[in-house]
């Protein structure tokens, strides 16, 4: 399915990346234009929305909460329910776009849809055109410190690896970086185009000039 196909209507587009780099703002954009929007964190809370009841968790960073830090005793089974529900969330937005094939829609996903099987990413590729938001090296280092300061949900994968004597933050500051390129690759493989995200800074850029950005790389060779 071509770019040009999804923009005649409809439109459907899937914004991946880390946290952080602006996915869920260009999804804001594009549903203020009239297009339907999906945040994929807001769906997985809503499937997690008992278990965090009975903790007193809400939004986005009490999902974190729940999940807790990375190295603490629930953090290993927490991430196992959180990636679960996103599976069967990612499942039913796909069926549902699979039986309306006139409906538009943008996806903000989770950082960690790479992980949600190749059977869903297959779908999510044949569905959507997928697009990259990629963070320079320095936009990196700001999404540890963010990370650091204000927890998002993040499956780490194995990747949280401590040494004896480190502190948790520490274990992140040295870890992050390499979560961040592993998923990279697989972000780049799973893209139709990637966007570097300083290049979404300009003042000027609103959602008819990204749409007209992912045209553009959508119709040059990767």
């Amino acid at each position: 399915m071509t770019f040009e196909a999804h923009l005649e209507k409809p439109l459907r587009l899937a914004l991946v990346g880390m946290s952080g780099t602006g996915k869920t703002f260009w999804t804001k954009k594009l549903a203020a234009t009239g297009y339907p929007a999906v945040s994929c964190d807001d769906r997985v809370e809503e499937k997690l929305a008992s278990r965090l009841a009975s903790g007193a968790y809400a939004g986005i960073n009490g999902v974190a909460a729940w999940m807790g830090w990375p190295d603490s005793p629930a953090y290993a089974e927490r991430e196992s329910e959180y990636l679960t529900e996103e599976i069967h969330m990612l499942d039913e937005v796909l069926t549902d776009l699979e039986k309306q094939p006139e409906k538009s829609l943008v996806l903000d996903t989770t950082g960690s849809v790479i992980y949600t099987g190749n059977n869903l990413l297959i779908r999510l590729r044949r569905q959507m055109t997928i697009v990259y938001l990629a963070a320079s090296a320095e936009e990196q280092q700001l999404l540890i410190t963010r990370y650091l300061s204000d927890p998002k949900p993040v499956l780490w994968r194995g990747a949280f690896q401590p040494k004896a004597t480190e502190t948790p933050q520490e274990t992140v500051a040295r870890c992050y970086p390499a979560l961040i390129a592993a998923r990279r690759r697989s972000y780049e493989a799973l893209a139709h185009c990637t966007l570097q995200v300083a290049s979404l800074h300009d003042g000027s850029m609103d959602a008819a000039a990204l749409l007209k950005m992912i045209q553009h790389k959508t119709e040059s060779p990767r």
